[in-house]
């Protein structure tokens, strides 16, 4: 029974870790959203109440297929904020 008890327990504790909310880039000064990009490589950030995105530091974040385009957010001190960069693929970019 407390074997038991223990395995739920650490399947609600790891739950609950998996389920952290993104950082929302309006409730953040714009050298804050850089700094987390900057930070952790490659963030998922959310720009609005339903809007989100993958950020990234740089090409290394992004797959072999993909190319970057420079990252624009909304932030408490500016409206235009470049925090990084996002993946896309190249057909898409270019037209192909």
């Amino acid at each position: 029974m407390k074997k038991a008890a223990l395995v739920l327990f650490a399947c609600a504790f790891t739950t609950s870790v998996q389920a952290q909310s993104r950082p929302s880039t309006p409730s953040m000064t714009c050298n804050q959203a850089r700094q987390i990009v900057a930070s952790r490589g490659a963030v998922v950030l959310g720009t609005g109440t339903y809007t989100y995105d993958r950020y990234v530091r740089d090409r290394a974040y992004c797959e072999i297929n993909e190319t970057i385009q420079v990252g624009v957010v909304p932030t408490r001190d500016t409206s235009q904020c470049p925090v990084g960069y996002l993946c896309r693929d190249a057909d898409f970019l270019f037209g192909d």
